[in-house]
């Protein structure tokens, strides 16, 4: 390995770190968002690709065709099959979803005085998706799990007391993600304001 390769490699690290660190220590994450180098955004793409793909897949998860996609779909009764047609189907949602909230964000953070990239935004959105990609490997295998195929089928067993915490489990992942992009965008600004004074 060359010499130059050793700090990026190190810097990859740190945020596959800050991937998960962001759920608890969330202003540490978007703090070092300011760092819009090359270098530095080049080494969040992996973990960005893959905070914005399993956020997507929650999201597809948790829609109206979801619930009736074993109806609905043609898939037999294979939640094998469902979870390939979310993943897919997060893999566009989460793309999408990156790129037009990455435009809100920006937008908002430009009409604030934030000086923040379109690209810096995009990241700010991927990261505060971390709860939302949380849920698809904590929540989503153990409802899954207690509840299989139907789960992807309207009149199933997935209904009553259990479903509905799962359901607020869900729904505390989405108004989560929503507040760390609010927390994001405001130490966007509180870090351009602090560099300003200095």
């Amino acid at each position: 390995m060359s010499i130059a390769a050793q700090p990026s490699r190190s810097l990859q690290k740190v945020w596959w770190l800050r991937a998960l660190a962001v759920l608890a220590h969330p202003r540490e994450t978007f703090a070092a968002l300011r760092d819009d180098s090359d270098d530095a955004a080049e080494a969040r793409q992996e973990p960005v690709l893959a905070l914005v793909i399993l956020a997507g897949t929650a999201a597809v998860l948790s829609t109206s065709a979801a619930e009736q996609a074993l109806n609905d779909f043609g898939l037999g009764d294979s939640t094998f099959a469902v979870l390939c047609w979310a993943f897919l189907g997060g893999v566009a949602y989460g793309a999408t979803a990156y790129l037009v909230l990455g435009l809100f964000v920006f937008a908002i953070a430009s009409g604030m005085g934030t000086g923040a990239s379109f690209r810096q935004a995009r990241h700010l959105v991927a990261f505060s998706a971390a709860p939302l990609a949380a849920s698809l490997l904590l929540v989503w295998p153990v409802r899954i799990a207690i509840y299989g195929n139907d789960l992807f089928r309207m009149g199933g067993s997935d209904s009553g007391t259990g479903d509905r915490v799962f359901d607020a489990l869900i729904a505390a992942s989405y108004l989560w993600t929503f507040g760390l992009v609010v927390l994001g965008v405001l130490e966007l600004k509180r870090s351009s304001s602090s560099a300003g004074i200095s």
